[in-house]
């Protein structure tokens, strides 16, 4: 049985969107009925953006319903003419003449749904260069006008795996970055604490301390006295 193109981004809108159970979404997808709860409860997939398999004509809406209606009934793939990624071996990567003027599609749609990927992450991505990534950006682009946000998985300049790859670490990193910030803000509020400390310490010296009185010694018994205290 053939696969959706992106299973986990398709699982996560099935989940959002549909009353299906997570067994009829997992036969879907290829994916385990427990990655499908662990979607549901918010435990993975997280920034993923989820993907209609309606509108990539990989699912028709009779087939949809008629699922949802009946638990036992599973999905069935919808044939389409979607071109899947291939894989790649390593170095830079080719996009072909054909799907280069696809690419200012692409780099809109992942500043708009990652704006937490750098530049050098949507280059590789998707092989453009970063001069591109900021014509896009600013609206420079000389095609702006006809520029529409369209997933690069979709329209096959990477795989689902090297998006979900990417989002992760740009997700950490971010999250890296946060807590350094609250790090710095911390320690610079103890170094301000302890100034102010010392300041305030500087400007109020602690009183000096009186010297002891000098206890006055009991007289001793003079020797020309008796027991009594009478002369002898």
């Amino acid at each position: 049985m053939s696969l959706p193109l992106m299973p986990k981004a398709t699982a996560v809108w099935l989940v959002e969107n549909t009353a299906l159970s997570f067994e009829q979404i997992a036969a879907f997808t290829g994916m385990h009925e427990l990655e499908i709860q662990a979607i549901a409860d918010g435990e993975v997939a997280i920034g993923i953006v989820g993907v209609n398999p309606i509108t990539n004509g990989q699912l028709t809406q009779d087939e949809l319903d008629k699922a949802e209606k009946d638990q036992k009934f599973k999905l069935k793939m919808n044939k389409t003419d979607i071109p899947l990624p291939t894989a790649r071996s390593k170095g830079a990567r080719y996009t072909p003449v054909s799907k280069r003027q696809d690419r200012p599609d692409a780099i809109s749609w992942l500043l708009k749904h990652h704006p937490d990927l750098t530049d050098a992450q949507v280059s590789r991505l998707i092989g453009t260069t970063k001069p591109t990534i900021l014509s896009v950006r600013d609206r420079s682009h000389w095609n702006a006008t006809n520029i529409k946000p369209q997933n690069p998985v979709t329209l096959g300049l990477c795989t689902e795996a090297e998006l979900e790859k990417a989002v992760v670490i740009a997700q950490r990193r971010a999250t890296n970055a946060a807590k350094a910030k609250v790090r710095e803000a911390n320690r610079r509020d103890r170094e301000a604490k302890a100034a102010a400390a010392a300041a305030e310490a500087a400007a109020n010296p602690p009183a000096e301390q009186a010297p002891a009185e000098t206890a006055t010694p009991a007289p001793s018994p003079d020797s020309s006295t008796g027991d009594d205290g009478q002369p002898s």
